[in-house]
């Protein structure tokens, strides 16, 4: 079981520091459950210094593909190894709608990521329209069909109509996309979409579901360990 907490544009590294030194002391001697968070580029470097003697892995928000060129504003795998990260998010949802990111681009990502030793959580999922027209199932298809099974490889599925909104999907949907994922390709599936305390043991019960990408609720310690404290119990 994997919870990792994708903090976005928030945070400072000053921010980052004090964040993780009351998250270590929380989850000192919790077991059971794997923990990453993952913050903006700035905030790495703090964030890595603070967990270096604990069990909390620390994430990057995205990769580029190439080791180094004429990419002005991306930083590559390499970079990140170098600062102490093990990891990164590729292919959020907030990347393709805002930033032109594809099922092509992700899985370059994704692949390079790997390569260079870096574990992955790659993102799928549905927009409201393409789940009310009855594509979810084309359009996971599709976006997981670019990704190819590795053991360093984590797959998110996160409903891109429960991002943000405060509306998540029920346990039986999110079972129903977890498991229709896992049959195209073998790998620990999360869960993504407003996962807080109140939703988090339920939705983490589900047979197919291997944890959570949590965004919102992960800004705060109490929130984000109290989701920690749920998996460990499953």
């Amino acid at each position: 079981m994997l919870i990792a907490g994708n903090w976005k544009m928030y945070k400072t590294a000053s921010d980052a520091a004090d964040f993780c030194r009351a998250l270590k002391a929380r989850l000192a001697g919790l077991d059971g459950v794997d923990v990453a968070v993952c913050p903006p580029y700035p905030a790495l470097a703090a964030a890595v210094q603070v967990l270096a003697d604990s069990d909390v892995a620390v994430a990057a928000q995205n990769v580029h593909w190439e080791s180094d060129g004429a990419f002005t504003g991306e930083v590559s795998a390499s970079m990140l190894r170098d600062l102490g990260v093990y990891g990164a998010i590729v292919g959020h949802s907030e990347r393709r709608q805002h930033f032109g990111e594809t099922d092509e681009t992700v899985a370059r990502r994704v692949a390079a990521a790997l390569e260079a030793g870096l574990w992955v959580i790659a993102c799928v999922g549905e927009l409201e329209q393409e789940r009310g027209a009855g594509e979810t199932e084309e359009v996971l298809r599709r976006q997981v069909s670019v990704l190819e099974a590795h053991d360093q490889l984590v797959i998110a599925y996160e409903p891109v109509w429960a991002i943000g909104t405060g509306k998540t999907a029920t346990p039986e949907i999110a079972e129903e996309a977890h498991a229709l994922i896992k049959s195209i390709v073998d790998v620990p599936v999360l869960y993504g979409g407003s996962v807080k305390p109140d939703n988090a043991t339920e939705l983490l019960g589900q047979p197919n579901v291997d944890g959570a990408l949590v965004g919102g609720a992960s800004l705060e310690v109490e929130s984000f360990a109290a989701i920690c404290e749920a998996a460990a119990t499953l």
